[in-house]
């Protein structure tokens, strides 16, 4: 089969099409054809060779795909060839095909293109995970999430809201209309103004519930300030670096702080089916209904998955970067 590989770490440009050897499901696992896939921050830091996968898993990029199963395993009950499905995967997603455990896979709604379903696992796992799991997203509560405009960030809006809670988001100031749109009631552009400033301001110096953060070191003090007693935090990525110099650790004493951080890949899989299913639970007749929708910015074909990277690593996207596979 074709798929994007690299053979050593580098800029984008190193990602190429290439025949590689098919691969061959096992008994609990399905193979789908794949029709289109999700580019996420790990894909980019992977090919730099920052973010290697996990054991046993395949060295193609890609965490999430959507496309029709072409074969299954011999265990396999849940689905018959020919389903539309997607679902997250520890890697091979760049590709031909690629195999999935049945149960990590998801029915595709039946008003969503292949596209729009390859945007959903690993952004709104990521999400339903942070807010659910880790914050114990309540009905009324004030949540503050960075980097609003990224696929994560799109996809915990929704999730939010749809939890009646009331959503503030940093992000540069061109993303700020669809964040609105999807449901965040105050936006912040990041880069001129202070987020602290501006979220205490809101809230009338109370600050917020729950903090989702992708940035780490340069945001904690400041996030830390914006945390209400008994607030939690979720760190989801360290893009600013990993470091806090001369931090007052009393201030998460005395304000009953929690802070959580996670990297959903490395989870089991027992994990992760779990997650699946109560994501799917909740989620799937929502995006059937239109109440959830997947945000995607651009679609390249594989072809040009070089050109993708290059645009993720540019922070030029709203929403989700979809490769077509084709």
């Amino acid at each position: 089969m074709q798929a994007v590989i690299f053979d050593s770490p580098g800029e984008p440009e190193v990602l190429k099409l290439s025949e590689v050897k098919t691969p061959v499901q096992g008994n609990n696992e399905i193979l789908v054809k794949v029709e289109a896939a999700g580019i996420n921050r790990a894909d980019t830091l992977q090919r730099r060779g920052k973010y290697p996968p996990p054991k046993g898993a395949s060295p193609i990029l890609g965490l999430e795909i959507a496309g029709i199963i072409s074969e299954i395993g011999n265990k396999v009950s849940k689905w018959k060839v020919g389903d539309r499905v997607f679902g997250l995967i520890p890697g091979g997603g760049y590709a031909r095909f690629a195999v999935i455990n049945e149960n990590m896979a998801m029915q595709i709604p039946n008003n969503l293109n292949f596209f729009e379903a390859a945007a959903i696992p690993e952004v709104f796992l990521t999400a339903y995970q942070s807010l659910f799991w880790y914050g114990k997203i309540k009905n009324e509560q004030s949540v503050l999430i960075h980097a609003g405009g990224s696929g994560v960030g799109t996809a915990a809006i929704q999730l939010a809201k749809e939890m009646g809670a009331h959503v503030i988001i940093t992000a540069s100031k061109e993303k700020h209309k669809i964040c609105s749109e999807l449901g965040a009631e105050k936006t912040i552009d990041y880069k001129n103004y202070s987020f602290k400033e501006e979220v205490l301001k809101s809230t009338q110096n109370e600050g917020v519930d729950i903090i989702i953060d992708f940035i780490a070191g340069p945001y904690f003090k400041d996030n830390i300030d914006c945390l209400k007693d008994d607030g939690k935090m979720i760190i989801l990525a360290s893009l600013g670096g990993g470091k806090v110099e001369e931090f007052d650790l009393r201030k998460i004493l005395s304000k009953r702080l929690s802070i959580n951080g996670s990297t959903l890949r490395s989870r089991n899989l027992d994990y992760q089916i779990k997650l699946t299913n109560e994501f799917g639970n909740f989620a799937l007749e929502k995006f059937s209904t239109g109440k959830l929708k997947p945000v995607i910015d651009k679609v390249f074909n594989w072809s040009e998955a070089f050109k993708a990277h290059i645009y993720m690593e540019e922070n030029k996207n709203t929403g989700k970067i979809i490769l077509e596979i084709k």
